[in-house]
């Protein structure tokens, strides 16, 4: 609190010196703090899944180059951990806070108890309030910030890829993410939209999940094409369970194509290899870094931000033009 109190105090000194000298006070905040005077903490869902571990990676390097001192807390993928983190946080009083949630609906109580505290707070990489309620760009109210993934779009992006390898439709099957990730939810919303629009029909036959790993989702597709061996094309919400459900689709002797989420080094190298037929290009390092900007330009009244959704374009990937997306996670 008493960072907080300083930072403010400052910013008022430095508003009149403005006033009075011409100055502008979003250069004068910058350069304080430039010298280490802000301190944010960072509740990640877990340092053990690479997407969180590339998005804190990105936090890290606008921290650094931007002299913000982190506090970092792992949920290691629980929710109610991730509530004790923050009250953890809230005790050490930082001046802002950038989360990641584990559970979407149980991240509202979290963003309600730092506000409460008079913390600002931008969400990253998913979304606080119940995805199935509450639209993806509805940013939940008190935070500074969502800055994610147009979650949306990408599974658009996703249905179009899948119109490409199914123009006439046919049977599909997908590989969900883990319940309560609002991810799981949207990624499949507007997935048959592109079809729908061209009166095209991609017939679910199953959907299992795969819980973000490759193993689960190989597990999953080998049950998928068990019990439906016509299936024609799988899409994974996430390029690891791509890859795993890949390697089922192999096994089964299977000539259906496997389509995922996120651009990581696994999901690159299978479009490469012809394994996915494509991706979606996610750069978390980028969208750390951007949210970690967010927050420092609402703390140092460089500009300010009240509940905005901070998004990035996230393209269709395959063999055609694979080398746009360099992978960072």
């Amino acid at each position: 609190m008493a960072r907080r109190q300083t930072l403010a105090a400052a910013a008022a000194a430095l508003a009149m010196v403005a006033l009075a000298a011409g100055c502008g006070q979003a250069g004068e905040t910058e350069a304080a703090a430039d010298k280490g005077e802000l301190t944010v903490g960072v509740s990640t869902l877990g340092q053990s899944f690479p997407f969180p571990a590339a998005v804190t990676k990105g936090i890290k390097a606008e921290a650094e180059r931007l002299g913000v001192e982190v506090i970092e807390v792992d949920a290691q993928g629980q929710a109610q951990k991730q509530s004790s983190d923050i009250q953890d946080l809230i005790g050490q009083q930082p001046d802002g806070v950038l989360l990641l949630p584990v559970d979407s609906g149980v991240a509202a109580g979290m963003a309600d108890d730092l506000k409460r505290a008079g913390i600002p707070t931008v969400a990253v990489a998913s979304q606080v309030g119940d995805p199935k309620s509450r639209e993806l760009t509805d940013v939940y109210p008190g935070l500074v910030a969502l800055a994610t993934q147009d979650e949306y779009a990408a599974g658009r992006t996703a249905g179009e890829l899948a119109l490409e390898v199914l123009p006439d439709g046919g049977e599909i099957a997908v590989v969900e993410g883990t319940a309560g990730f609002a991810e799981t939810h949207q990624r499949y919303r507007d997935f048959e939209a592109p079809a729908k629009e061209k009166g095209v029909e991609l017939k679910v036959v199953a959907r299992q999940p795969g819980d973000w790993l490759p193993e689960k989702a190989q597990s999953a597709c080998q049950n998928m094409l068990a019990a439906h061996p016509g299936v024609e094309l799988f899409y994974a919400e996430s390029d690891d369970m791509g890859v795993g459900c890949a390697k089922a689709v192999k096994a089964a002797g299977s000539d259906a194509a496997v389509i995922g989420v996120g651009g990581s080094k696994l999901g690159i190298d299978g479009v490469e290899s012809g394994d996915l037929y494509g991706t979606v290009c996610y750069k978390p390092e980028d969208l750390g870094a951007r949210a970690m900007k967010v927050l420092h330009e609402q703390l140092t009244g460089a500009k300010k931000h009240d509940a905005e959704f901070v998004t990035y374009d996230t393209p269709a990937i395959t063999k055609d033009n694979v080398g746009e997306c360099k992978p960072q996670w």
